[in-house]
């Protein structure tokens, strides 16, 4: 009886602390939803795959926080504004979900991060690439992580005209991210010394790209700018290379490109083509690992969206940790406050507006002959400093207001 008094005690404490931890925690759970896209043009740029990256961090992060067990949600938006918004109350009033994450398509994530700021609920987006995030329309609990259309400009854009593409035609997707990228690569591009000869605008998930094309072969560009995504680009180049188009010389500059996309078009197609990512499998034997537990997992390697998603959940999980709660407000400070040091950067720092600064890479696309194995797709041309990459807090726009 004297030994089981002290162990009854001790596990009595045990509970005790574990119970105290949990009421810091709102429903004795940490709920994060993935709301992205799972069926159509951006299924595999993000798709699953970041429910499983997302799934990854849990694992990673232990499956607890303050003695809270962590889940995750998820569900397909479709590409619709009013899908993902009824999703995203229900997940809020009905769910219990304390933080939504991923949601690509730029008019998704910013109907999706105005409905939270009215409800104060954090969003962490990766898949949307939209400045407008952290500049007009910014939120004190949006965060933007990954890329969004400046950085890709500054990467891919700025390469290119450097090296003589000086003559831009766009082919943009008919909705926010598609006119973002335009307008961010435009005005880098004139700021080099280049020009735009034209643009036109295609529909979301569009299959004939001909007209488009042959009006941006007829401008006389030497480079077409896709400023669209997903099967969008892929279709495009593909489509491209039927007509003869990069015979001529005319280069194809997929502003928004990522491995995923490269996989599903083929090194054939793909090669030569110069995109801009923030991380790639084959960089050291760390991206490596994780690059082999991820395919483990899903059957594929991730790209920057996957392993943006898989941060922002390691990186929310971490100030719940550090603030003792899951409090909007606490976690929302904790996340403007501390760095980003886990398996997708080692040097990222949140800016007042919410937008993660990290250094970004221009890849350019292998041919056949070049690859060495399945995934062996990209080599590396530069880095580009996250304080060139993004813009300034300064000169987004943003006006933060709670």
């Amino acid at each position: 009886m004297r030994v089981l008094k002290p162990i009854l005690f001790a596990l009595s404490c045990t509970v005790a602390a574990q119970a105290a931890y949990a009421q810091k925690v709102s429903d004795n759970v940490v709920k994060i939803g993935i709301l992205n896209d799972q069926s159509g043009v951006y299924a595999d740029f993000g798709g699953k795959s970041s429910v499983a990256a997302a799934q990854m961090a849990v694992e990673d992060f232990g499956g607890k926080v303050l003695g809270a067990n962590i889940e995750i949600v998820n569900a397909d938006h479709q590409n619709k504004p009013d899908v993902a918004s009824s999703v995203a109350r229900q997940w809020y009033d009905a769910d219990k979900v304390d933080a939504i994450m991923e949601l690509t398509t730029s008019s998704v994530a910013l109907a999706v991060q105005g409905l939270s700021k009215e409800k104060k609920k954090i969003t962490m987006t990766t898949g949307a690439a939209t400045t407008d995030l952290t500049g007009k329309q910014c939120s004190p609990y949006g965060f933007h992580w990954a890329y969004d259309t400046h950085a890709l400009a500054v990467g891919t854009g700025g390469a290119l005209v450097e090296n003589g593409g000086n003559k831009w035609f766009f082919l943009t997707a008919d909705y926010a991210f598609g006119y973002s990228l335009e307008e961010q690569t435009s005005k880098f591009v004139k700021s080099k010394g280049g020009q735009v000869v034209g643009s036109v605008r295609h529909p979301l998930a569009a299959t004939d790209y001909s007209s488009f094309l042959l009006q941006a072969q007829s401008s006389g560009a030497n480079v077409i700018g896709m400023a669209n995504a997903g099967l969008d680009t892929a279709n495009a180049i593909k489509q491209a290379a039927e007509f003869g188009i990069t015979q001529n010389g005319t280069r194809l500059a997929a502003l928004l490109f990522t491995l995923a996309e490269v996989k599903g078009l083929g090194l054939q197609a793909a090669q030569g083509l110069t995109l801009t990512e923030g991380w790639y499998w084959d960089q050291n034997d760390e991206n490596r690992a994780f690059a082999k537990r991820f395919q483990a997992k899903t059957g594929k390697m991730p790209n920057m969206i996957h392993m943006g998603t898989y941060s922002t959940v390691m990186q929310y999980l971490k100030a719940v940790q550090k603030t003792g709660t899951d409090e909007t407000e606490a976690v929302a400070k904790a996340l403007h406050e501390m760095p980003v040091q886990d398996a997708f950067t080692k040097n990222g720092k949140v800016l007042p507006n919410g937008r993660m600064v990290y250094d970004m890479y221009l890849f350019q696309v292998k041919k056949p002959d070049e690859s060495k194995s399945e995934w062996d797709m990209y080599k590396q041309l530069a880095t580009i400093p996250g304080d060139q990459a993004y813009m300034k807090a300064a000169d987004s726009g943003c006006q933060l207001t709670q």
